[in-house]
């Protein structure tokens, strides 16, 4: 279908839902901080063409928790992708989120533009990395796919972000990423999780998107491991036709006393 409008996008990220629905991320209820980024995606259900779900979507993994997931996701009734992060199980989320409007598709076109899905997700590891056979996939589909406009999402940055503790944890590998996608200039976006706050870089024209979590936020740019006192959020992209996009972090009205020691993140 030819696309006349843009697309609106919603990434959300960084959900850490358990299984048992009241348990808290470092005080942080994170059920509760989820349900307001979802009344919020109900104020804008009409608009939101797409939701792509950017990996820890689970603190613990299980099966119960992404049912959960799929359960506070199900009314919205619009179209959501996703892809692992490093508290994620991946072999459970494939068994388990695929019903009804989540795919586990990792490669689709709506409207104008392509969206790519990279799993950065390393078993037993908090950092990142792309195997040879995800790169090679990725290579593959951008020489395949239309030169349309083209966002890739992961959840790992594959920059560092000037925060000592975090920068340790990024993708371990972003130079054999970077060596791909300087083959294919349609490549307009990079979207990623896991540093639970917002950060913008352009590096050869393609522009790298940081987004807040859904829970809690960390301090940027510090040294150790520190908590910002900023509400949940998630980001909103509008993709137009031609390549161009806008884009905007939304936060969420919910307030929680938190806990300010680090547990094992």
């Amino acid at each position: 279908m030819h696309q006349v409008s843009p697309l609106l996008i919603a990434q959300v990220t960084d959900i850490h839902l358990f299984a048992e629905e009241d348990h808290q991320l470092l005080g942080m209820p994170t059920t509760k901080s989820f349900q307001a980024v979802i009344e919020r995606l109900e104020d804008l259900q009409s608009e939101v063409d797409i939701i792509l779900l950017t990996g820890d979507l689970s603190g613990d993994g299980k099966p119960a928790s992404y049912e959960n997931l799929q359960n506070l996701l199900h009314p919205l009734q619009i179209p959501s992708y996703w892809i692992p992060g490093n508290h994620d199980s991946a072999i459970v989320m494939n068994e388990v989120l695929n019903l009804g409007m989540i795919s586990r598709r990792k490669s689709f076109e709506r409207g104008s533009w392509n969206f790519i899905l990279l799993n950065s997700s390393s078993p037993g590891c908090v950092h990142g990395y792309l195997t040879n056979e995800t790169l090679d996939w990725l290579n593959t589909e951008l020489k395949t796919l239309s030169h349309n406009p083209t966002l890739i999402a992961l959840h790992h940055p594959p920059l560092r972000v000037n925060s000592q503790w975090l920068d340790t944890s990024v993708l371990q590998n972003p130079q054999e990423l970077f060596a791909v996608l300087d083959c294919h200039p349609q490549v307009k976006l990079v979207l990623f999780g896991h540093i639970h706050q917002e950060f913008q870089y352009q590096r050869h024209h393609v522009n790298y998107l940081g987004t807040p979590s859904t829970c809690i936020q960390f301090k940027s740019q510090s040294p150790t491991f520190a908590i910002e006192h900023k509400a949940p959020g998630f980001r909103l992209l509008k993709l137009y036709p031609n390549g161009t996009w806008e884009t905007w972090v939304e936060r969420v009205p919910f307030v929680h006393r938190l806990e300010l020691t680090a547990t094992g993140y």
